[in-house]
């Protein structure tokens, strides 16, 4: 069974959706034990950063999934899920994120070029690393994906599996051992996103 933490932000039904059409057993839950007993955790977010993150601290949920990534179980975060992953934030201020992977969350106008639009929104190319990770084993290099964000992922290089190209080479994904992020929305990404979110199913255990 994979559990998406439902926090209070954001409409989880369409990621519900996408989990469904491929097969998976899915729970949308704020349940803290649900979380634990789940094969894998899906983290998503829409919003601020400051206010998801109070939220999920808020439910103590921020501690379960530390706890669980901890253990070895594997966890994604999406769109602002992922950014929620890596350190901290600088959008509206500095806070504090869960830390599970080095890097950290800053305005995407700082890097890009004046001439292109904010938020960086619509169907963009992946490009992936040269070791290409196994979420991405059902689907190709330049495949596109749906992106709708203006802050990314910033000093986090060791841990970036794939890039959008807006202007710079942005942040599209992140892994580090069990946890791995997306900035892209696969459940916006028709048969593409799907196959990223069957890959993800099926990931085994460290």
């Amino acid at each position: 069974m994979v559990a998406i933490v439902d926090y209070g932000v954001g409409n989880l039904f369409s990621l519900k959706s996408s989990m469904e059409a491929i097969g998976a057993k899915v729970v949308v839950t704020g349940n803290a034990e649900v979380l634990r007993s789940a094969e894998k955790i899906i983290l998503p977010g829409v919003g601020a950063f400051e206010d998801a993150i109070k939220k999920l601290q808020e439910t103590g949920l921020d501690k379960v999934i530390k706890e669980e990534a901890a253990n070895g179980k594997h966890i994604m975060g999406i769109c602002l899920g992922m950014q929620m992953l890596l350190d901290k934030s600088f959008e509206y201020g500095e806070h504090q994120g869960l830390g599970l992977i080095r890097g950290e969350v800053r305005p995407i106008d700082e890097v890009i070029p004046k001439t292109l639009k904010v938020p960086h929104i619509g169907w963009n190319s992946l490009k992936f690393n040269k070791d290409k990770h196994e979420i991405f084993k059902y689907i190709n290099d330049g495949d596109f994906v749906y992106f709708v964000h203006s802050y990314y992922g910033a000093k986090c290089e060791e841990a970036v599996i794939a890039t959008a190209e807006y202007g710079i080479d942005v942040t599209a994904a992140v892994a580090r051992g069990n946890v791995c992020g997306c900035q892209f929305h696969p459940e916006k990404s028709g048969d593409v996103g799907l196959k990223i979110l069957k890959a993800f199913c099926e990931m085994k255990g460290e």
